[in-house]
């Protein structure tokens, strides 16, 4: 065992202010686990790789410190003091607690499991405008799942094209509609020509079904400026949504645009595009509930957490689950989470269940998540035997025998019977 030093004090009591860090940690060959926590986490604060002569006495008061490890199974809980950091700055806290440790040659394999946020950090932020409530407000939709779908092909249809994509998902029930994570601004469909024309759709849809549809515009661009601009003239259009994909963007960039976001009001709806990157290894990088937490409390309405069914990996429904409640939840305890989280009024995160999912999913999803989840199909929508129009009604048909408790394969619906037919049921998952 490593001697305890000032970043490693097993058995401290964090502080309530103190930032609460879970890691898994594999320790490199010939490393200990406790010499492999108290090195990243003398990394990840006031310390470097040997003695410095320039520390000062009063500089130890920012020290992180190792103060649980449990050899078994490799996870390490460590604090860090809230008086490191700028409160309102996440770029600051997760330079330090997610920074160089994870190209440390001290460690195999490094994984952030969990973060306790404390109130110093929360209160800082803006949170949500919207919310779950919000949502439902705005859509007069008081208790059901929402339906989406996101334009397909996720690139390459020209504006007309694409609008009339759009209008044939909702004239067909869905709810909303949304460009995907890699259309942005590109010159066969500009963002501005395709924001008026598709809002131009969406009206007439409303006029049409007598329900209110939404349309996120991908404002994704070059730079934070351009954000901004698209955030504003969709505004200006009458749109009231907008996407943005937040994992490549970066922190300052959301910031910005939740902080510009209280002059427009617009619903905040987050693409995790590139969240693999960190999230996929089980035993390395940043797991999607420390993601999560951070985009709530950055401000974000509504943020994509897995389906647990598919074309895309999850962590398996248990990890979906608790990212669903990190955003969902007001205070969860320590004991559902690893280490907690108070959210102390910050508004929830609307969860989204999406990628490879069709109607036959619904059922599933409907039970795992509850009535508090936006369910959207891109392909399970479009790629309907009879297109568009008829893929949408399927979902929504699909929704209304789940919602009314009718067996969906016993369901009157012609277009959701053609979509079972082509793509089955999870009725093995429930």
């Amino acid at each position: 065992m490593t001697k305890e030093s000032l970043y490693l004090q097993l058995g401290y009591e964090p502080k309530k202010s103190d930032l609460i860090c879970r890691w898994y940690i594999e320790p490199a060959e010939g490393m200990s686990l406790d010499e492999a926590a108290t090195n990243t986490v003398t990394e990840s604060s006031i310390g470097t790789w040997t003695e410095i002569k320039t520390a000062k006495k009063y500089t130890q008061r920012l020290a992180a410190k190792v103060f649980r490890i449990d050899e078994k199974t490799g996870i390490v809980d460590t604090a860090y003091p809230v008086e490191a950091y700028d409160p309102y700055d996440i770029s600051c806290i997760l330079a330090s607690i997610a920074g160089n440790i994870f190209g440390m040659n001290c460690v195999k394999n490094l994984r952030l499991m969990d973060v306790r946020l404390p109130k110093e950090i929360v209160k800082a932020h803006y949170g949500p405008a919207f919310g779950i409530k919000g949502i439902r407000k705005l859509v007069k939709v008081p208790d059901r799942p929402l339906i989406g779908t996101i334009i397909k092909p996720k690139m390459g249809l020209n504006t007309k094209d694409h609008a009339q994509v759009a209008y044939d998902s909702w004239v067909g029930g869905v709810d909303i509609v949304k460009d995907d994570e890699n259309l942005t601004g590109q010159k066969f469909n500009p963002f501005y020509k395709r924001v008026k024309e598709t809002l131009k759709k969406r009206d007439r849809a409303e006029r049409k079904t007598g329900e209110r549809k939404m349309y996120m515009a991908n404002v994704t661009a070059a730079t934070t400026d351009e954000i901004i601009k698209r955030a504003g003239y969709v505004h200006e259009q009458g749109g009231e949504y907008i996407m943005i994909d937040v994992c490549i963007v970066g922190w300052p960039t959301l910031q910005t645009l939740r902080e510009h976001n209280e002059d427009i009001g617009l619903v905040l709806h987050a693409h995790r595009a590139m969240h693999a990157a960190y999230t996929r290894n089980e035993k390395h990088g940043i797991s999607m509930l420390v993601l999560s937490k951070f985009l709530r409390l950055c401000g974000l309405d509504q943020l994509h957490i897995g389906s647990m069914v598919g074309k895309m990996i999850d962590a398996g429904p248990q990890s979906v689950l608790r990212s669903r409640d990190a955003l969902v939840c007001e205070d969860v305890p320590a004991d559902d989470f690893a280490v907690g989280q108070k959210w102390y009024g910050k508004k929830s995160v609307f969860p989204v269940a999406s990628g490879g999912l069709h109607p036959g999913h619904l059922p599933y999803l409907a039970k795992a998540f509850g009535n508090d989840v936006i369910i959207q199909m891109g392909g399970g929508i479009h790629g309907h035997p009879k297109g568009t129009v008829a893929g949408a009604k399927a979902a929504r048909d699909m929704l209304d025998a789940v919602v009314g408790g009718v067996p969906p394969r016993k369901y009157k619906s012609k277009e959701l019977q053609q979509a079972i037919k082509a793509w089955g049921m999870t009725e093995d998952l429930m």
